[in-house]
């Protein structure tokens, strides 16, 4: 089959492999967030708790990012791989035997989400800076929209699968498919022919992270629109967080929670597949912003029809559409603007440059912490609402001044 336009990073052997293979890592990851959650929310029926396993996914991982990207930049990028996938697939089946037995108690949950944040420190970086490798240029925004792709679908699929089975075996099943997936995922790089040459100038860690900040406060497109992401993940994903006492709200069962979940994963795809028809836009700045917006206006009907309105079958359609808007909405934000840094970023930088990115995706539970400490003062719809409120002050302030964007990300572009 001859792959091309929005598939044509598959026509690329190495890179096939390695996208059809992070499947199992992936649907294992989304696995693992929903089932932690709930599992923890069970034992504990505290908001304040889910915030506590929002900080242990996310503090570690954005501690240690820095330096994994220095260290994917210096070192065998595939043994590296390997050895986060063969240590998380470890800590998953302990989990699982834990929860088996009955064993398991809420320290456990967050310790472990800690510690398999602390592996994703390097794990992140390290597939930013692989598969750039497998790939030629013009790929790029393909590759970019294809790793999307299995993030989103997986968030998709994922959480129903796993509410099924909660439902009929409870959470221990889950965690011990996460395992397998993490199995296989190392199955996978073993296989790949992964090349690149290491950063071999002379340096130390902290004189090499250093550089790759000196780049990104030294180039006005990347700082807009990594802190753009920070925000948008702190404040306008914080509901995810959240979802077990928005399924509460709604008086959802294991499945409905599920089906909450995967709502963002069909907004996700469906975004990553129009996404393509605005990528070679002169105005693709604005279509940023706008779709930031968007996504937490999204949210805001979410919060509110959670909160406010009585539980039933139509407040949960409302919620579940607002979720799908609000994905679809983030996911071509964050798929536009990853594209354009990975398209301006020099190589040797990559592992830096784009693990400091990745840090976004670290700052979704962290979020959760805030959101959630709010909500025990408050409710959950409300902790959410002032995220929202906070998120788009930061979007206006951007539009406010920094008013070449514009042109800046076509140019770039």
């Amino acid at each position: 089959m001859e792959f091309t336009g929005r598939l044509g990073a598959l026509r690329h052997p190495a890179y096939f492999r390695y996208w059809s293979g992070s499947f199992a890592s992936v649907g294992a990851t989304q696995l693992q967030i929903m089932a932690q959650g709930w599992l923890l929310y069970e034992l504990t029926e505290s908001t304040v708790q889910l915030g506590y396993l929002g900080a242990a996914a996310s503090i570690p991982a954005i501690l240690m990012t820095l330096f994994g990207g220095a260290l994917a930049d210096r070192i065998n990028r595939k043994r590296l791989l390997m050895t986060t996938s063969a240590l998380v697939a470890s800590l998953m089946l302990s989990l699982a035997w834990l929860d088996g037995s009955e064993q398991v108690e809420s320290w456990h949950i967050i310790l472990i989400a800690g510690l398999v944040s602390f592996i994703s420190g390097f794990d992140w970086p390290t597939r930013q800076a692989i598969f750039p490798t497998l790939i030629d240029k013009e790929d790029m925004m393909s590759a970019v929209a294809l790793n999307s792709i299995i993030w989103q679908s997986s968030r998709m699929v994922m959480p129903v699968l796993g509410g099924v089975l909660i439902a009929v075996a409870d959470t221990w099943l889950v965690f011990a498919l996460c395992g397998l997936g993490f199995i296989t995922m190392f199955w996978v790089v073993a296989t790949l022919p992964i090349h690149g040459s290491p950063d071999r100038r002379p340096g130390s860690p902290l004189q090499q992270i250093a550089e790759g900040l000196k780049f990104i406060f030294s180039n006005q497109l990347f700082m807009v629109f990594i802190s753009l992401s920070y925000a948008g993940m702190f404040f306008g994903m914080a509901h995810m967080q959240l979802m077990p006492a928005f399924a509460s709200l709604l008086e959802s069962s294991e499945q409905g929670y599920g089906m909450l979940i995967s709502a963002t994963g069909v907004g996700s795809v469906i975004g990553t597949v129009l996404v393509g028809y605005f990528q070679k836009s002169a105005r693709i700045g604005a279509f940023i912003l706008v779709c930031s917006a968007l996504s937490g206006l999204s949210v805001y009907v979410f919060a509110v029809v959670t909160g406010f309105l009585p539980a039933s079958l139509m407040t949960y359609v409302i919620a579940v559409l607002a979720l799908m808007v609000a994905s679809l909405m983030s996911s071509m934000f964050m798929i536009a603007s990853m594209t354009i840094l990975q398209l301006n970023v020099p190589d040797y930088l990559r592992g830096r440059v784009m693990g400091f990115h990745g840090i976004t995706y670290s700052l979704m539970p962290l979020g959760g912490l805030f959101a959630g400490w709010i909500s025990s003062l408050t409710s959950a719809p409300v902790a959410i609402i002032v995220a929202i409120t906070l998120y788009l002050i930061i979007i206006g302030f951007v539009a406010i001044t920094q008013n070449n964007i514009r042109t800046m990300a076509a140019t770039a572009h």
